[in-house]
């Protein structure tokens, strides 16, 4: 059995993080009725003696001693890790799996790339060379950071790169929160093109997630609630509804729900790695299929069911309609539409009781409506891992290389040109040491070449697609 390890940086990175240890926790509670460390947890978690001195020994079997988590959280406020410390998961970290300060990184990409990067970097790799020594074999880095901050976007990226050079031969996967064009940081678009160049060079795939379509996701859920659609209760002290039980108003920033989603993410993707199925599919194989070119690797997800374990009961939704919300576009975890776009491939992580056949069955359905690049028309990746999410009979992760993620980058970079034609906020990043303007400029070529490289390919979209011609046997 492989492990994973999640590095968590900036405010959003843990607060993420926070709630993906918890539900998984939860999972894993529900299926391990004896309390038993089997090979499922140690995909995530160590099983310490905390009897001993120190660091204290790994037990690799018999029952659950004290679970740790194989994590590494680094934020340069000491505020949500300080709350996650007096939480609940209090007991899954300790202090060497902590790096913080006090300032914070300003909403500014340099210092948290630049000096804070330089400061911590001995402190960092040391630490992640613990956790991996913690490993039998160690698969991927899960790295969770927002790209509109100081510290995730700029620190995150300097992990990252770390990451590369210390760990060359283990996957990274980036799970990274993009801002919305009504972000309180006004610096936001400075940071996100400057974290992508370091994304396009560093990274083995790109989880997208826009902060909107997380918010338009729990508002719907919000809505169907006060309409009474979800025909089912709101669980009371569920994280869409208020400590007293009472839903919060639509107007409320809903963070915990929102976070909960993205956890959820991780939570379907690693599912395969922890979980038996008739069909496995390994995190190295999502990279090995979906990305066909090395800066095309950002893939977008979508999430079927989105009311999540510890939200709404809710009744299943029927298998096919699952597949066909999944490419549906109020189900993607950025603003796209898919399936108005251009496929390069497309994996399928089926949770629950289903079969293979109801699988082909619903990739035939659903093939004439979606568009594929013409040299690999049957891009399709599926895993089935037979052990559903806590509450659902079953559920589907839909990770897509399509082109519709270029609006997003477009966006971004008019965003980032409004601002930088002006040079506004220029000089709070001049003023840090070995940040020059060559910085911002390569940063967006980085971004233009990116999106350029999306326009090449739907520039092939349209044209008839007619089926490969097969070879002929002569009978």
């Amino acid at each position: 059995m492989t492990q994973s390890v999640v590095v968590q940086v900036g405010q959003c990175g843990n607060q993420v993080g926070c709630r993906f240890w918890d539900l998984a926790l939860r999972e894993h509670a529900a299926v391990n009725k004896k309390g038993i460390y089997d090979e499922a947890l140690s995909s995530f978690f160590r099983n310490v003696d905390t009897r001993s001195a120190g660091d204290g020994p790994g037990i690799y079997k018999g029952k659950i001693c004290s679970l740790k988590a194989r994590a590494l959280l680094i934020d340069m406020e000491e505020g949500v890790v300080n709350e996650i410390l007096q939480g609940p998961l209090r007991d899954v970290f300790d202090s060497k799996q902590l790096i913080t300060d006090v300032s914070g990184s300003g909403n500014n990409w340099a210092v948290g790339h630049k000096v804070y990067g330089c400061q911590y970097q001995e402190n960092i790799v040391e630490k992640l060379r613990k956790t991996a020594e913690h490993c039998d074999c160690l698969q991927c880095f899960f790295v969770i950071h927002s790209m509109g901050g100081g510290t995730g976007s700029g620190l995150g990226t300097f992990v990252l790169n770390l990451l590369e050079d210390e760990f060359p031969e283990v996957y990274r996967f980036v799970t990274a929160v993009y801002p919305s064009g009504e972000d309180d940081v006004i610096t936001s678009p400075y940071n996100s093109v400057l974290a992508m160049k370091e994304l396009n060079e560093h990274a083995d795939c790109v989880l997208p997630i826009e902060n909107e379509s997380l918010f338009d996701i729990v508002n719907k859920i919000h809505q169907m609630m006060n309409s009474g659609k979800l025909g089912s209760t709101v669980k009371p002290n569920s994280l869409v509804t208020s400590s007293a039980g009472i839903t919060k108003a639509v107007q409320e920033k809903p963070f915990d729900a929102m976070n909960n989603i993205v956890a959820n993410l991780l939570l379907n993707l690693t599912s395969s790695a922890r979980f038996e199925g008739s069909l496995n599919m390994d995190l190295n194989e999502i990279s090995m299929n979906l990305v066909p070119f090395p800066r095309l690797h950002y893939l977008v997800s979508s999430l079927t069911p989105l009311y999540t374990l510890a939200d709404v009961n809710v009744p299943s939704r029927r298998l096919d309609q699952m597949f066909s919300d999944a490419f549906s576009r109020d189900h993607q975890l950025i603003q796209a539409d898919p399936k108005h776009s251009l496929y390069l491939a497309c994996a399928l992580l089926v949770r629950g009781n289903v079969q293979v056949s109801d699988l082909r069955r619903n990739i035939e359905r659903l093939k004439p409506s979606l568009h594929f690049v013409s040299w690999n028309q049957e891009g399709w990746k599926t895993g089935l891992c037979s052990v559903p999410p806590v509450g659902h009979s079953h559920s589907l992760l839909a990770l897509a290389n399509n082109t519709c993620v270029k609006p997003t980058f477009m966006e971004l970079r008019d965003r980032f040109m409004r601002l930088y034609k002006k040079k506004a906020h220029l000089h709070h990043y001049l003023q840090v040491d070995g940040m020059e303007q060559s910085c911002f400029s390569e940063a967006v070529l980085s971004l233009s070449d990116l999106i350029e490289e999306y326009n090449e390919l739907d520039a092939t979209k349209g044209g008839p697609r007619a089926d490969p011609s097969r070879l002929k046997i002569a009978v």
